[in-house]
């Protein structure tokens, strides 16, 4: 990894992004490929076939030591000591109000061993936060981001490409779970885990192996339609998934419950937590907004920060909520959006409307996901 004269550092695989005519973008201080050729055709590759992704920019720091378990047991908002060796949870990381640092999976690799994968924006944060939180514990945080790489494969394909890599039967690894392999002398750790709302593979290796495990990847599944994909289909394939993005859905004006994750907030768990309290307060109360799922009528596409207005006859527009994401949805054909809209307004069932370009387009409240894959 370097860094670059506009200031952006470079993933290891950043001169095969180039090689594959890799249009780049800045995104959280990396320079990443934001799509090879059409967003469109790589977001059908992987809901019909299986996507490359270059995941490198993500956060991996290691929580490890005799109390590492009881550390993050406080420092995150769930049960971590509950998760078995080889098991991954998705967490988050909130602040003494309980708004949200960061969401992120953390993968339990031994009993005293945990590596956490976070939002690229949030790395350094998460990294303090922990510092500061496992101070009073017999547990270490380290900051392996720069020397590893992180390689996912996703779609209803991707276990034929994994299974000639790997050379074992990757379906027999559950969601959510993890083991040590070795590709040819390449130790990695491969995680039956995704971003995409299809089945997939992560794989988290050494920078310096990171090329030759891309290569052979993509020569493994080049006759199963392997595609390398960008960030630009991973957005679309997110949002139609129904899944959150920190700094969207997700920031620390924001509880897990406003997102509709209170679920991962674990209050059963002994001892304390960080935010704990105000959680609690919050689960307790209620909440005035809630994340609702956004189905345009017309093809113009709600963004995130356009109004969404509830609309009564012979009255004006009444501002009602926010468009956290918005795109339009190839596997739908229309425009879908994420936002956060007032609770009264969904229990009222009021008539919604985006406000696009200074035009108020009608929606339909649509429950999330939009897309689920064929089981």
């Amino acid at each position: 990894m370097h860094q670059g004269p506009t200031t952006l550092l470079h993933p290891p695989l950043h001169a095969v992004h180039a090689e594959l005519g890799a249009r780049f973008t800045g995104f959280a201080g990396w320079s990443m490929p934001l799509r090879y050729g059409s967003e469109t055709a790589e977001h059908r590759a992987v809901r019909e076939r299986a996507g490359l992704f270059d995941l490198s920019h993500m956060g991996q720091l290691e929580v490890s030591g005799p109390h590492a378990a009881a550390a993050l047991d406080h420092a995150l908002v769930g049960h971590l000591s509950a998760v078995p060796v080889g098991g991954a949870r998705y967490t988050m990381l909130c602040d003494e109000t309980g708004g949200v640092l960061d969401d992120l999976v953390a993968y339990r690799l031994a009993a005293d061993r945990y590596l956490l994968v976070t939002n690229a924006v949030n790395t350094r944060t998460a990294l303090a936060a922990l510092h500061l939180r496992c101070a009073g514990h017999a547990a270490t945080v380290a900051d392996h981001t720069a020397e590893r790489a992180i390689i996912a494969v996703q779609g209803p394909r991707a276990a034929d490409t994994v299974r000639a890599v790997v050379g074992a039967e990757p379906t027999r690894l559950r969601y959510y779970t993890a083991t040590a392999v070795d590709l040819g002398g390449r130790p990695a750790l491969v995680a039956r885990t995704g971003y995409t709302g299809e089945d997939g593979f992560e794989f988290f290796l050494r920078a310096s192996d990171a090329e030759d495990v891309w290569r052979a990847l993509l020569a493994a599944g080049a006759g199963h339609g392997l595609t390398p994909a960008g960030l630009a289909c991973r957005d679309t394939l997110r949002i139609e998934a129904g899944m959150p993005l920190y700094g969207c859905e997700l920031h620390q004006g924001v509880t897990p419950f406003e997102a509709g994750l209170g679920r991962v907030v674990s209050f059963a768990k002994p001892g304390d937590f960080v935010g704990r309290a105000a959680l609690a307060e919050r689960r307790d109360a209620g909440t005035t907004t809630v994340l609702v799922g956004l189905t345009g009528t017309g093809r113009r596409v709600p963004r995130t920060g356009h109004p969404v207005v509830a609309l009564t006859d012979g009255v004006p527009a009444r501002p009602v909520g926010v468009v956290t994401s918005g795109a339009l949805s190839p596997a739908l054909d229309r425009p879908v959006a994420m936002a956060h809209v007032h609770a009264d307004a969904i229990e009222a069932r009021s008539r919604l409307g985006v406000v696009v370009r200074g035009t108020t387009e009608p929606v339909r409240t649509t429950p999330l996901p939009f897309y689920r894959r064929p089981r």
